[in-house]
């Protein structure tokens, strides 16, 4: 039973609820009509410390399209947050009034604290570079649905490694299901942090790193770009050597499988060429759709009217 729990990282959700959740949202998609009013009655508080558009604006028109309602905040400025107030002390209000939280903020471990003072369940919509795991689910029902299933894959990971919080979640929930083997993809300076690394060494996880795009991008199943991330660097200057480290393009992308897939977490800057956006391999923005009926499926679980 998924009702009340909290979601603080992806593996707080067996294999088992995992499948659950993207076999929910698969109904959702092919029947949407049939959803419209599950969660009639239902408030979703939003509550993000720090700015985003898609997750946002995803866990909005899910709860919208599940026909609940929807409060909350979109900058830390717009809270009592910006009077002093603590964030247990936020949670602990606003859990007063509503169903389900999903809450952003830049601190690492900023949900795991939230659920400890909540009436209800805490989804994580970021918490740093820790864990995003409702983009973790976006990325398995897309893989599910374009690559039919979790095992057996070739994964590349591309460009911040270091602060990328969706690799971080998708490199652990991946590594559960069978056979899949990871390549990291980066410069020295944004390597995958060692405490990911030693996970997948428990768990017998196959990975290789690489420098070059170029040199590895025929091996994969799915190649996996992230942006390098401004927000997370304390040095402006190293952020400005590093932004443009990869750029994929469709001469890369010409050295690629024929049935790999692309996905991004977005926002991109200038690391996917918009040149790539037509190539039927480029599967980031039905990747957002995805999104919303993934994070459908988990609120209404989560509430426990499904």
């Amino acid at each position: 039973m998924l009702k009340g729990r909290n979601l603080i990282k992806p593996n707080d959700l067996t294999v088992s609820e995992i499948d659950e959740i993207c076999g929910l949202a698969e109904q959702i998609i092919v029947d949407p009509n049939s959803f419209s009013d599950v969660c009639r009655g239902k408030i979703l508080a939003t509550l993000f410390f720090e700015p985003s558009t898609r997750t946002r604006l995803s866990f909005e028109a899910a709860m919208l399209h599940l026909g609940g309602a929807v409060e909350g905040f979109s900058d830390a400025a717009n809270s009592s947050t910006a009077k002093g107030e603590s964030l247990s002390d936020t949670i602990r209000t606003v859990s007063s009034y509503v169903d389900v939280i999903a809450m952003r903020n830049p601190k690492e471990g900023a949900a795991l604290v939230a659920s400890q003072y909540s009436n209800c369940p805490i989804i994580n919509a970021g918490d740093g570079g820790h864990y995003h795991p409702t983009q973790t689910l976006t990325d398995m029902l897309t893989i599910r649905a374009l690559q039919g299933g979790f095992e057996g894959h070739t994964i590349g990971f591309c460009g911040d490694l270091k602060f990328g919080r969706t690799v971080h979640s998708l490199a652990e929930a991946m590594s559960r299901y069978k056979n899949n083997r990871y390549i990291f993809i980066s410069p020295n300076e944004l390597q995958v942090p060692e405490y990911v690394t030693q996970e997948l060494d428990e768990a017998g996880i196959e990975y290789t790193t690489a420098e070059r795009l170029e040199s590895v991008i025929g091996d994969l199943d799915i190649l996996y770009m992230t942006r390098v991330q401004k927000e997370r660097f304390f040095n402006e200057q190293d952020y400005i050597r590093l932004k443009d480290s990869y750029i994929l393009d469709n001469q890369k992308m010409s050295l690629a499988r024929k049935n790999m897939i692309v996905l991004h977490p977005l926002p991109r800057v200038n690391e996917i060429a918009p040149e790539v956006d037509n190539d039927p391999r480029a599967a980031y923005f039905k990747q957002v759709k995805y999104g919303m009926y993934v994070r459908m499926a988990l609120i209404a679980k989560l509430v426990g009217v499904l």
